[in-house]
């Protein structure tokens, strides 16, 4: 087999031949197009032909999609993880952009469809929804700057810690339930006892301190209700 770099036109008997099976009459280069299929009946089959993944392959897809929903794209099939992730990865873009794919192994002409042109229908995460409504009650204020990097970001868990630490800071050691009561935080004694930001101690049953961490952290971002300083360390999921 030759090792020379593939071409567009390498690619276009076996999409023919996969179409031709299928009872199609295909023809090559008509008007803008790389690949035409009729078969009675049925609306037109455009597929775009490629090299590799490209920016300009999605949008003469997109372009196509003026004559006909029955848009490909095709490239080469290669092998290894990151050929792999191309493909799921253009896999799900081809879905949403409503385009269909197909990759054809050059070594014997193999062709798979990954994906059939057909309306986007996005499968909403209830779940997700929740979480992020809930994060966004929860959070006191704007002290984020939106397309800010995500590691250190003021979270409502992170104000919620800073609530309890400024309890401990100014009471000395607490019951637990006594931070809850004061700081507002219903889930404040779990909240110092995984004490992900190593803020917290516990220093006899249901009583904790605020460690010396805590209280730089305290200095440094301040009073979440009274407006918070710029972040410092990432948050739990």
């Amino acid at each position: 087999m030759s090792t020379s770099r593939p071409k567009e036109t390498d690619l276009y008997p076996p999409v023919k031949a996969l179409l031709e099976s299928q009872g199609y009459t295909v023809k090559g280069e008509i008007g803008a197009a790389d690949i035409v299929a009729v078969r009675d009946g049925d609306d037109p089959v455009v597929v775009e032909l490629k090299t590799g993944f490209s920016l300009s392959l999605f949008h003469q897809g997109i372009e196509r999609q003026a004559i006909t929903d029955a848009v490909y794209i095709a490239v080469p099939r290669g092998a290894g993880r990151i050929f792999q992730r191309a493909i799921s990865a253009n896999t799900a873009l081809c879905r949403r952009l409503g385009l269909g794919l197909m990759t054809v192994r050059l070594k014997d002409g193999l062709v798979e469809v990954h994906a059939d042109p057909a309306p986007y229908k996005p499968r909403k995460s209830p779940i997700r929804k929740t979480r992020l409504l809930r994060e966004f009650l929860k959070r006191t204020g704007d002290p984020n700057s939106g397309g800010a990097t995500r590691r250190g970001l003021m979270t409502a868990y992170r104000q919620d810690a800073l609530r309890c630490a400024r309890i401990l800071f100014e009471l000395g050691p607490t019951k637990a339930a006594q931070v809850s009561k004061l700081s507002g935080v219903e889930k404040a004694r779990a909240l110092m006892a995984d004490n992900h930001y190593g803020w917290f101690e516990r220093v006899a049953p249901g009583i904790y301190a605020l460690c010396p961490k805590g209280a730089e952290a305290l200095a440094l971002l301040g009073d979440p209700d009274a407006g918070a300083a710029p972040p410092v360390s990432g948050d739990p999921a």
